[in-house]
């Protein structure tokens, strides 16, 4: 989960005319495609997999059949855990305008989901053809109504705070207290927590939570049992995992990550290919 400190380059789409285009890829386990950056937005949905998106101002765990928002210029990595089924939309800048301008992770209803396999089916998109402008509508109509998901840490400035982030993220597992971890940074208890709120946007609690809950997520998407993920991550139980992950995720582990049931032949085909 470290920052995006490489220089970053802008990878340049061939298509300039369109209004959405498209990049449909799958990679290996453990795949990391560099830093990077686009003039266009991006919605970037694993239909297979997990991805964990990098920049400069934190990490976001974009779990199967999720997204994540990428403004236009914004310098970023990508690292796949398992097989990862990338499916990419690139937006003409300011077509999605009530699009946040920073990075987040969304859910994907199903019926954005069969927009988005039909648009890169379509490879691109264009208002002057009627059909594609109408399916150009139908995505922008869902983009309005998408929410986040809380899989996301913000990177911390201040180097007390952040020298205790290192540890953790280091040792993700590691049970030592607050009081213990500030023995070691310079900082006491309160302005440790007090920094975690003002740069973090939530307690050192809930940040910590965040990481280990990010981190189980990825030791799932690579085959890890739901007992395995949650030890590793630094739960004291597997129920105490499951129970935070039904909260942010909507279910268990077991039936997050068990292959969808009731696909259609063609449906199978297409998060396939």
């Amino acid at each position: 989960m470290s920052q995006t400190r490489h220089v970053a380059i802008l990878d340049r789409l061939p298509d300039r005319s369109s209004h959405i285009t498209t990049l449909a890829h799958d990679y290996p386990a453990r795949h990391i495609i560099p830093a990077h950056f686009h003039d266009r937005d991006q919605l970037v949905y694993a239909s297979r997999g997990v991805m964990t998106v990098g920049t400069g101002a934190g990490t976001w765990v974009v779990p199967t059949h999720r997204a994540v928002w990428i403004p236009a210029a914004v310098p970023h990595t990508i690292a796949m855990s398992g097989m990862v089924a990338m499916r990419t939309l690139y937006l003409k800048p300011k077509l999605a305008r009530k699009m946040p301008r920073a990075c987040c992770v969304v859910n994907v209803s199903p019926l954005l989901r069969e927009l988005i396999l039909e648009t890169c089916a379509c490879r691109s998109l264009k208002r002057s053809a009627p059909r594609q402008r109408h399916l150009i509508d139908l995505l922008l109509d869902q983009f309005d109504t998408v929410s986040t998901i809380p899989l996301q840490l913000s990177h911390l400035s201040d180097p007390r705070a952040r020298r205790i982030a290192e540890t953790l993220m280091a040792d993700i597992g590691n049970s030592r207290t607050l009081e213990e971890l500030c023995r070691t940074c310079g900082a006491g208890k309160r302005t440790i927590e007090r920094l975690f709120q003002e740069e973090a946007g939530m307690t050192f609690g809930k940040w910590r939570q965040q990481l280990r809950l990010m981190h189980a997520v990825r030791l799932l998407a690579e085959g890890a049992t739901v007992t395995h993920a949650a030890l590793e991550a630094g739960y004291s139980t597997p129920s105490a995992f499951i129970s935070v992950f039904r909260n942010a995720l909507g279910t268990t582990p077991a039936s997050y990550f068990q292959p969808a049931a009731g696909k259609t032949r063609q449906q199978a085909e297409r998060d396939a290919h």
